[in-house]
């Protein structure tokens, strides 16, 4: 196992120690301590002068950005390492490239001699075992790959049974005292939370709350959990709309576990993408919420209805809800003033405000007030006129009917979630068995392609059943809750009629045209004139 080192005055050693938690799982003989013994005690038999030993413990082979490691390179640069040794070639490194690249290129460039005991490889002498280190660096590559498949597949198997398995929870909530994987409510800090929500209940912008918050002084997010600051800025420390709504929109607060939306490139890479979201691993109530669904819905309405507008000058009762009704886009407003010096707002076409010359669309021009008006007194006249027992009877027969429809779809739905739970287990199950080689490749392939496609048929059924689960009473029953609070607080709140309208839509004659959220309430056009 020993080598023969002829002039040993001559070299300054490097003895450079690794140890990742994966290789923890090979037993005892990979620790730091052992490689360390056994290190010193190939250099005291072969007098070697040793000018430092490096340690990287916790650090994947797959990377060569350990700070040792790097501290090691930096010495070698320095001249002051002419001869590196370690235990063998995997405590190197596991990515054969950047492996091959440190031994064929940068140690002879740099007149450095390496030495891995137990593979036999000197750099210094001509030797059989050096020209089967390619493969051996293959190998070692193959094996944390296999790893990297073997952590994946647990971690996404937690994913799916809603534990969470990140490093920080959601601000507003910490990990369980107890329960590993388990978020609980932080109380320190979900008031603030609920604050946020209730704010943007009232109609603030999320740029409103962030300034709101930086006035009262709340710490961020990063501040509270006491994150580094990588490039500390002017803004460093202070609340942004952009973390406010992201806040909004995550489903995390109304109790369901959200996963998934990064995913990293490859074992070798620790840049992750973004992920559409489609494919994060969502799972339905697996802690305490801190704000009800019926809030965080309305929220989310309120925010996705700002997207159709571009000011931030003019607050207005119908901002992100009046669009063109010939060309669709929205309408832009503009501040006039009239005759007496009072200054007014005017809805015109966004489309033909940029391309006037080119006689796209037409100018759309009215006084925002008078649309205002008769939207609120045409939504008045049809709450009205839904409110009237005689037209509710119908709706509530046919109410009663899909209720009892809608047991038998729930009742399905848990059944179909079950059996894709079941394929689920029995996938993750065949992999492992694949890889521990007690289930051949293509018997993997051929059972896995079937269940996967009759996994897929189900989840198909299952997303049809979702699309008709909210039974038409509880419909019927929330559009006549929010009917009625529109008719008693009519104008008061701009939560109130984005709850009630999806879109309203002013044509080149002033006709309106209003799409409510609810069927039954869908009037004909009206005059705004």
């Amino acid at each position: 196992m020993y080598l023969e080192i002829s002039d040993p005055m001559a070299y300054h050693v490097a003895l450079y120690i690794r140890l990742s938690k994966e290789d923890e799982s090979e037993g005892p003989s990979q620790s730091v301590r052992n490689q360390k013994s056994l290190l010193q005690e190939f250099v005291k038999q072969h007098k070697l002068s040793v000018y430092d030993i490096y340690i990287d413990d916790g650090f994947s082979g797959t990377s060569f950005d350990r700070p040792d490691f790097q501290r090691m390179i930096a010495d070698i640069e320095t001249k002051k390492v002419n001869m590196v040794i370690t235990k063998d070639l995997s405590r190197l490194g596991r990515d054969y490239i950047m492996t091959g690249h440190y031994m064929e290129r940068y140690f002879p460039e740099k007149q450095v001699r390496y030495i891995s005991l137990l593979d036999g490889i000197d750099t210094g002498v001509e030797s059989s075992a050096n020209d089967i280190t390619p493969f051996r660096a293959i190998m070692n590559d193959m094996y944390a790959k296999d790893i990297s498949k073997k952590i994946k597949s647990v971690k996404r198997d937690k994913q799916r049974k809603g534990q969470f398995i990140g490093g920080k929870p959601m601000y507003g909530y910490k990990m369980h005292p107890t329960e590993k994987n388990k978020i609980i409510i932080d109380e320190e800090v979900a008031p603030v939370v609920r604050g946020i929500f209730a704010m943007a209940l009232d109609g603030m912008s999320c740029r409103k709350i962030a300034a709101t918050l930086n006035e009262e002084g709340v710490p961020t997010p990063a501040t509270y959990a006491n994150l580094p600051v990588g490039n500390p800025g002017p803004y460093t420390g202070l609340w942004s709309s952009e973390r406010i709504s992201h806040m909004l929109q995550n489903e995390t607060y109304i109790g369901n576990m959200v996963q998934g939306r990064m995913v990293k490139i490859s074992y070798k890479s620790k840049k992750c993408l973004r992920q559409p979201r489609e494919n994060w691993i969502v799972v339905e109530n697996t802690h305490e919420p801190i704000v009800d669904q019926q809030t965080f819905r309305k929220v989310r309405l309120l925010i996705e209805s700002r997207k159709h507008t571009r000011s931030r000058t003019y607050d207005f009762l119908l901002k992100g809800l009046i669009f063109c009704h010939e060309c669709g886009y929205p309408l832009a407003t503009l501040n006039r003033k009239n005759a007496a010096g009072e200054e007014r707002l005017f809805f015109v076409c966004r489309t033909y405000q940029r391309f006037t010359k080119a006689g796209v669309c037409t100018c759309h021009s009215i006084k925002e007030q008078t649309v205002t008006e008769a939207v609120l007194s045409k939504v008045r006249e049809v709450c009205q006129a839904y409110l009237n027992p005689d037209e509710l009877l119908p709706i509530a027969q046919n109410a009663v009917e899909a209720a009892r429809a809608a047991d038998r779809t729930e009742a399905e739905l848990q059944w179909l979630q079950s059996k894709i739970d079941t394929m689920t287990t029995n996938l993750d199950r065949m992999y492992m068995d694949k890889l521990s080689g007690s289930l051949k490749e293509d018997d993997f392939q051929r059972i896995y392609l079937k269940i996967k496609t009759d996994r897929t048929k189900l989840e198909d059924q299952r997303k049809e059943l979702e699309k008709k689960k909210e039974s038409p009473a509880k419909v019927e029953d929330e559009a006549k809750a929010l009917v009625q609070r529109f008719m008693e607080n009519a104008c008061a709140s701009r939560e109130l009629l984005v709850s009630l309208i999806e879109r309203i839509e002013l044509s080149e004659d002033k006709q309106l045209y209003i799409k409510f959220r609810f069927k039954p309430l869908d009037p004909p056009q009206f005059g705004a004139n």
